[in-house]
């Protein structure tokens, strides 16, 4: 029942939407076109005058000529009032009105003759009112008149009069000035998201999110409180909307001066900062004086006028033009920072310094409008160069956490072959002295033995072989240094090397190319070298296939030896890649202990060399070992280039 009440509703009000829509386009297609009048007339109310009470019907002195396109009159000093003359066009509008886009005052008063048909009074100091005053089919071709008061320097119409059908000028009157209040929404909005976000950053750039944070709400509040629609539509808001303009742009300068700080430095002997600290001091004073401004009754408006909008304007201006000229060194050193802080910064103060200049040099007949437009520019640079500094800071972040990681790698590993170390030091020889003499025994057993007996004796032999192996190779980790340390001939090496194993290469159906530059020669004990080859070259030979193939090559680069050793094995995958060398950790054989290749990465390592591997399953395994390249002992094979 619910759902479909609402439904109804809905339906209901979609029904009236079309309706009046339609009506408006039906209105607005049969009204007569708006007429514009770009010619009036205007006086100066010299002395006390009376309230807009007494209409100069019948004066015809002192009365000038303004046009739309020409600039307004410059207030003489002494006067706070003037009268303005319109004459009104003949019309056939069905509900006829008049538009005004901008006058200058405080108080107005409009009459048709003798009639008054509008009358406003501010006690607010905010004087750019948008009028749309209705008229009567029976002021067709009559005189309006216009009365305004001001406390500033300005007076008037500023731009031209429009008049036309009520319900055609209704849509400017709501638009004058409502993009600015939802452009200034948009920016409290996001400065309020991005203030709650600055708590989880953490400390280091907590203080340039949150003056980022001010910089954007300040922005925000800026364009609510100064466009006309606040003050239009909710004239009962306009002595709190001026006291919130002028604590936003108070909040402002020094916040964007901290921000640029915390970009940049506080520049060459400390200007940004003592620049800062001096726009502190005065925003506060000026706050200070609002205060008592607001609690005294506007009893020191006039100085307090003085202060935030003169002095203070010369001020922004000079902030703007230290900032711009800093922005340009900054950029000169190619900042990165810097540059897109001078493409937004730059197009903010540039179109700021400039409508500044051009309302001074209007007298204050100029109402600031294209500030806003380029500050957005500005905003989104301080968030690109927020998002540039935050985005670094999760790379080092990243960057930092693998170094952790691989230093914790190797630590663990550096432990584990610490504790093999010592268990092989002080194990490795009290073992391998009673498996000697039982190996011994057994064999002079296996000797007067037949049969079957025999057989066992020699399996037990084997296995005390293959202990006596391990124990050597726990012996290789607990003294890693060379007892000899001689020249070695790469090719010699290899050669031997092959001669080894070649048998047990075509014993698993493979083949062995070998391919050695001449020349080449390196520093280490010829009996571990082999020692760590042929661990790397066993490996290749368990693990071919049917006519497999190991490649064996080394050449110099440089001040370096590179050996490869590839095979088209049955490969690994990178879980297994990643574990090669590890104690007790074996890739493809069941028997294995894993001591192999971790007795060869010692080697290598204590040779000064290093190795690596590569591997796909199913397409094979390539070593990689680089080893530093020695003097030949005729100095005839030095190191080449």
């Amino acid at each position: 029942m619910s759902l479909m009440f609402k439904s109804l509703h809905i339906t209901l009000v979609l029904f009236l939407l079309t309706v009046i829509c339609g009506s408006f386009l039906v209105s607005a297609q049969s009204y007569y076109p708006a007429s514009e009048i770009s010619h009036w007339q205007m006086k100066w109310q010299e002395g006390p005058g009376d309230s807009g009470r007494k209409i100069p019907l019948t004066e015809t002195e002192g009365w000038m000529e303004v046009g739309a396109k020409t600039e307004m009159p410059q207030m003489p000093p002494g006067v706070s009032s003037a009268w303005t003359k319109i004459t009104l066009p003949s019309y056939s509008y069905a509900a006829p009105s008049v538009y005004i886009d901008a006058i200058y005052a405080l108080h107005v008063k409009v009459y048709v003759d003798e009639r008054l048909i509008f009358e406003n009074d501010r006690s607010f100091i905010k004087d750019n009112y948008s009028l749309l005053v209705p008229l009567e089919m029976m002021d067709n071709g009559k005189t309006m008149y216009i009365w305004t008061e001001t406390m500033k320097d300005r007076i008037g119409i500023k731009d031209k009069i429009v008049v036309g059908e009520h319900s055609v000028l209704i849509k400017d009157y709501i638009k004058n000035g409502l993009i600015d209040v939802i452009l200034g929404g948009a920016f409290v909005f996001v400065a309020v998201v991005l203030f709650v976000c600055a708590f989880y950053l953490n400390k280091e750039y907590f203080p340039v999110a949150a003056s980022l944070a001010i910089v954007i709400a300040s922005t925000g509040v800026l364009s609510i409180t100064y466009s006309p629609f606040t003050y239009t539509f909710y004239s009962y808001l306009g002595p709190v909307s001026v006291v919130f303009f002028d604590v936003a742009l108070l909040s402002l300068l020094p916040s964007l001066t901290f921000l640029f700080e915390k970009i940049f430095g506080g520049g060459k002997f400390g200007i940004i900062r003592s620049f800062r600290k001096f726009e502190s001091v005065y925003s506060l004073f000026c706050i200070l004086c609002l205060i008592v401004n607001t609690l005294s009754g506007d009893r020191i408006l006039e100085f307090y006028y003085f202060v935030s909008t003169k002095i203070l304007g010369i001020i922004m201006i000079l902030q703007f033009i230290l900032l711009i000229a800093c922005v340009i060194i900054f950029s000169l050193k190619r900042n990165k920072d810097a540059i897109i802080f001078a493409i937004g910064f730059g197009t903010a103060a540039l179109t700021g310094v400039t409508e500044l200049v051009w309302y001074y040099v209007k007298g204050g007949n100029y109402d600031l409008f294209y500030w806003k437009w380029a500050l957005v520019v500005f905003i989104l640079s301080l968030i690109v160069i927020l998002g540039r500094r935050l985005a670094q800071n999760h790379q080092q972040v990243v960057k930092y956490s693998r170094e952790l990681e691989l230093f914790n790698n190797e630590l663990q590993r550096s432990e584990k072959m610490e504790i093999i170390s010592e268990l092989a030091a002080s194990v490795a020889h009290e073992v391998r002295n009673p498996l000697q003499v039982t190996r011994g025994f057994l064999q002079l057993l296996s000797e007067k033995s037949n049969g079957d007996e025999r057989r066992y004796l020699f399996m037990a032999l084997s296995e005390l072989d293959r202990a006596a192996s391990i124990i050597t190779d726990f012996l290789t980790f607990a003294k890693p240094e060379f007892e000899q340390i001689s020249l070695l001939n790469v090719d010699e090496e290899f050669k031997h090397i092959q001669s080894i194993l070649l048998p047990l290469c075509h014993l698993n159906g493979g083949k062995m190319i070998l391919d050695v530059e001449d020349g080449l020669w390196v520093k280490g004990n010829s009996s571990k070298f082999k020692q760590a080859l042929i661990n790397i070259i066993k490996n290749s030979i368990e693990s071919l296939g049917d006519e497999g193939t190991i490649q064996l090559l080394a050449y110099g680069r440089g001040d370096k030896v590179h050996i490869h050793i590839k095979d088209n094995g049955v490969g690994m995958e990178p879980a297994v890649l990643s574990r090669l060398g590890e104690p007790y950790f074996s890739s493809n054989k069941t028997k294995g202990t894993g001591l192999g290749l971790m007795v060869t990465f010692r080697i290598i390592e204590a040779m000064e060399g290093e190795i690596r591997f590569m591997s796909k399953k199913g397409a094979g395994t390539e070593s990689i070992t680089i080893l530093p390249r020695a003097e030949g002992p005729d100095d005839s094979n030095s190191l080449l280039a």
